[in-house]
């Protein structure tokens, strides 16, 4: 790789790494009143189908390092008991979903990128739902490990899956092809 490439998937890694950033602390929320949907794992997705795994493994520990951070500082919600019994338990909960959507997008994306442009969307929902799936899962796991057994909190999560991360997916379906689209058109990537 020459030393201009280098130098240019630094510098779109960068502006993934501030998307991320700005999505997690501002615009990456579409609010439709009884779901939230989160664009966050995007700047994770398309990094790696644009640039590659270790570029996507970089942007994953990006966007984990931020769930963490929140995790300490505020813990709230579902992930607060977690964070509480013990800070570790709180890093897993954070790094591992996070760090496996680009090796789970590049896998898929391995598998259909030749195969048409329409599958472009495979890779991405992918990812999405193995964000949400790794994410909520092992919370579920957690809490059976703290002994928190709750009915309603498997359908909670449950619910959460389907409500939240589904659309998640599909947006990240319907979002991500264009965007890999423009950025060949314009030999970006």
């Amino acid at each position: 790789m020459n030393k201009k490439s280098a130098v240019y998937r630094m510098s779109v890694l960068a502006l993934l790494v501030a998307l991320i950033a700005l999505f997690w602390y501002g615009i990456g929320t579409i609010n439709l009143g009884f779901i939230a949907i989160t664009l966050s794992c995007l700047p994770v997705i398309i990094g790696t189908m644009a640039l590659g795994l270790k570029e996507g493994l970089i942007l994953g520990f990006c966007f984990a390092t931020l769930s963490f951070i929140a995790g300490l500082t505020q813990p709230q919600g579902l992930i607060a008991p977690i964070f509480g019994a013990h800070v570790l338990w709180g890093a897993l909960l954070c790094y591992v979903p996070r760090l496996l959507v680009p090796v789970v997008t590049h896998a898929v994306h391995g598998a259909v990128k030749n195969r048409g442009t329409a599958l472009l969307a495979v890779p991405a929902a992918a990812g999405s739902l193995t964000n949400t799936v790794l994410f909520l899962g092992a919370i579920v796991l957690m809490y059976a490990m703290l002994g928190i057994q709750n009915a309603e909190l498997l359908s909670l999560i449950g619910t959460t899956v389907l409500v939240g991360g589904l659309p998640e997916a599909a947006v990240a379906a319907l979002v991500t092809p264009p965007i890999l689209l423009a950025l060949k058109k314009a030999r970006l990537i």
